[in-house]
């Protein structure tokens, strides 16, 4: 069955970009089975999709996110990516998620989250 585990905690860098990394095991990322999305949710607020990153590379993102947010994947370690630049209080106190969903049903296989904020770490 399809797992998502964090690999290491979330960094904030010096340029203001939050970067998050997860590993995936019991399925692959290349796979037309799985769309590995990125949700989060605001204080106040329900959850956010941010984008996702389909089975042959391509990406598409929440458009009110879209200009700050990259995502990617690293098919050699089996391992997905968020990137999220000019990064403010208000997006560090969130929860941010990673999902493996179906490519072609509403249906989610795994969900992994991150803490509200405790697993961001500024980098130095």
């Amino acid at each position: 069955q399809v797992q998502l585990q964090e690999s290491g905690p979330g960094l904030v860098k010096p340029s203001q970009t939050l970067s998050l990394t997860c590993t995936v095991s019991g399925g692959s990322i290349t796979t037309s089975d799985y769309a590995w999305s990125w949700i989060r949710q605001p204080p106040g607020k329900g959850l956010e999709w941010m984008g996702v990153i389909a089975y042959d590379g391509s990406t598409y993102y929440n458009p009110s996110l879209k200009s700050r947010t990259s995502i990617s994947r690293d098919t050699s370690k089996s391992q997905l990516s968020l990137q999220l630049s000019s990064v403010t209080p208000a997006d560090a106190d969130v929860s941010y998620c990673a999902e493996a969903g179906s490519s072609s049903r509403n249906y989610s296989y795994a969900l992994h989250c991150w803490g509200k904020g405790p697993l961001v770490t500024l980098s130095s």
